[in-house]
């Protein structure tokens, strides 16, 4: 479980692990940001407000993967939502770029929430941190907020999108209740098969 050293520790593994891996990941990044800038008009990076740790809210990066007015398009396409909200997901979203159909099936598309570990904002695991306010929350969904957010999670080694909302949260609470470096360094091994299989992308 959390402990007061816990939180700590974690920071220390998330930056060891972030800096040991820069060698490969600076040249991914690089590759991945000059194919979206080629592929469609728009900015190569964009930010999305997240909820974070104890409810603040944080800007979350990504590579972009649509169209520029994607969000503005949202609205227009709720009605071919196949997730029960609040998530929302659109099989063979008219929004996704040709080059972001390639990053979301490989996650490549998540790469730039490593500034957001360096930062602070989030750690390498960790519950996924939700584009809706905590006032959408039941009470005893927020008992995830007492964790910071993390790039991969244990729901994303068990089905990934295919999981409900409230399986994932329950996710999220067993690995709050169980939480460890070594539980840690689990997920993450895990993380690699399920993304090369392109489970749930």
């Amino acid at each position: 479980m959390l402990t007061p050293r816990f939180p700590r520790r974690k920071r220390i593994f998330d930056m060891v692990l972030v800096i040991a891996s820069a060698p490969l990941t600076l040249p991914v990044l690089l590759a991945c940001a000059f194919a979206v800038k080629l592929d469609s008009p728009g900015p190569v990076v964009f930010s999305q407000t997240r909820t974070g740790q104890d409810g603040h809210p944080f800007q979350m990066f990504k590579f972009r993967t649509m169209v520029k007015n994607a969000e503005h398009l949202k609205s227009q396409l709720q009605h071919l939502n196949v997730l029960k909200p609040p998530d929302f997901k659109i099989p063979n979203d008219p929004r996704i770029t040709r080059v972001g159909r390639v990053l979301r099936a490989t996650s490549l598309d998540e790469l730039p929430q490593l500034w957001n570990v360096v930062r602070g904002d989030m750690s390498l695991v960790g519950p996924r941190p939700t584009s809706f306010a905590p006032d959408t929350y039941q009470l005893w969904h927020t008992r995830r907020l007492e964790a910071k957010p993390g790039l991969t999670g244990l729901w994303q080694v068990s089905g990934r999108h295919a999981v409900a909302f409230d399986d994932r949260l329950r996710l999220d609470d067993w690995y709050m209740r169980h939480a460890s470096l070594r539980l840690d360094v689990s997920i993450l091994a895990r993380t690699v098969p399920v993304l090369l299989r392109k489970e749930g992308a």
